[in-house]
C-alpha cells in the first residue's frame, strides 16, 4: 500500500520526509509540547494534550526507532499533561535536556545556583517594576518563566519586563529567552538544538523530524539544518500561529495547529507501518 505524506515546501524537507518514509527504523521523530502536541491555553498547568496526540505518539514508537519530546517544561508535567506515561519506548526530555525520562524512569541534573537566586528576586522585580495585572511566574525547577498572555495587553506588559528581567538574568548567570508572550530565564547553554543533535547523535539516527512552534524552536529547526549538512536527512515542522510568523518562516513544512501535528503524525506512522 502506498502512502501519501504531505509535501514540504523546500527540497531539503523533502529529502527529509523521503528518508524517514525510507526507513523508519532508523527515523527520529522529536516534537515540542506546548502549542505543537498542545493547544496554548492561558494557564500552562491546563495545557493537555491535543485529541488524539498521545495514539498518534503511541503509533509511531512502534514504528520509528526514535520518538521524542523535548520540552522546557518538567518531563514528569508533559507526561502527564499529555497523557503519554504508557507510551513504549517515549523518551521525554524535560528542562530544554537537563531531565530525562524513558521506560518510566526520570533522571535530572541539579538545577544551577543561579536559579534560586532569581527565584528569590524576581517577586520583587515585578512589583518594582509595575508588572500588569495578569502577569505570572510559572516556576519550573531548573528555569523560570513570566507569562503576560493572562495580562489586558500582554504585548505591552512583555515589553516593559524585557530589560529587568534581562538585567536579572544576566546577575544570576542565566538567559533570556522569549516565547509566545513569556520571557524564561533558564540556564546558559540549554536549548532544543544541542538536545536534539546529542539525542540524533545517541540514538544513531539516519534521519530526523522536528515539530515545533515557538521562538525557543528555532535552534531545534536550525539543528536540522546543520544536520543535513552533516549527510542527515531532516525535515523542520511548524505548527501555524499567528503570534510567530518567524517559525512558519523557517520550517519546511507548516501545519495547522496542534490538531494538524496529530494528523502528520499519524500520516508518518501510516507510511512507516506500510514500509514495515
Amino acid at each position: 500500500m502506498t502512502v501519501s505524506l504531505p509535501r514540504a515546501v523546500t527540497a531539503g524537507g523533502q529529502a527529509g520526509l523521503d528518508a524517514l518514509a525510507a526507513d523508519p527504523a532508523r527515523a527520529l521523530i522529536a516534537c515540542d509540547y506546548d502549542g505543537t502536541l498542545s493547544p496554548i491555553v492561558a494557564d500552562p498547568a491546563a495545557a493537555v494534550a491535543a485529541r488524539g496526540a498521545a495514539a498518534a505518539l503511541a503509533r509511531l514508537a512502534s514504528s520509528a526507532g526514535t520518538v521524542a519530546i523535548i520540552t522546557g517544561r518538567p518531563a514528569a508535567e508533559a507526561i502527564a499533561l499529555g497523557g503519554f506515561a504508557g507510551i513504549d519506548g517515549l523518551i521525554v526530555l524535560g528542562h530544554y535536556g537537563a531531565e530525562r525520562w524513558h521506560a518510566g524512569a526520570l533522571t535530572a541534573a541539579p538545577a544551577p545556583a543561579g536559579v534560586a537566586k532569581a527565584r528569590g528576586a524576581l517577586p520583587g522585580l515585578l512589583a518594582a517594576a509595575g508588572a500588569a495585572d495578569g502577569t505570572r511566574i510559572e516556576d519550573k525547577g531548573s528555569a523560570l518563566a513570566v507569562h503576560t498572555r493572562q495580562a489586558a495587553d500582554p504585548e505591552a506588559a512583555l515589553a516593559l519586563l524585557r530589560d529587568p528581567l534581562a538585567a536579572l538574568a544576566a546577575g544570576a548567570g542565566l538567559t533570556l529567552e522569549p516565547g509566545r508572550f513569556v520571557l524564561e530565564l533558564r540556564p546558559p547553554g540549554a536549548g532544543k538544538g544541542a538536545t536534539l543533535r546529542e539525542l540524533v547523535s545517541e540514538r544513531e539516527a539516519r534521519s530526523v523530524l522536528f515539530c515545533g512552534d515557538d521562538l525557543g524552536d528555532l535552534p531545534a529547526f536550525a539543528a536540522v539544518r546543520a544536520l543535513r549538512a552533516d549527510g542527515v536527512p531532516g525535515c523542520t515542522v511548524c505548527s501555524r500561529s499567528q503570534e510567530t510568523p518567524q517559525v512558519e518562516a523557517a520550517a519546511d513544512l507548516v501545519v495547522d495547529g496542534p490538531s494538524g501535528v496529530v494528523l502528520l503524525l499519524n500520516a508518518l506512522a501510516d507510511a512507516f507501518e506500510s514500509t514495515g
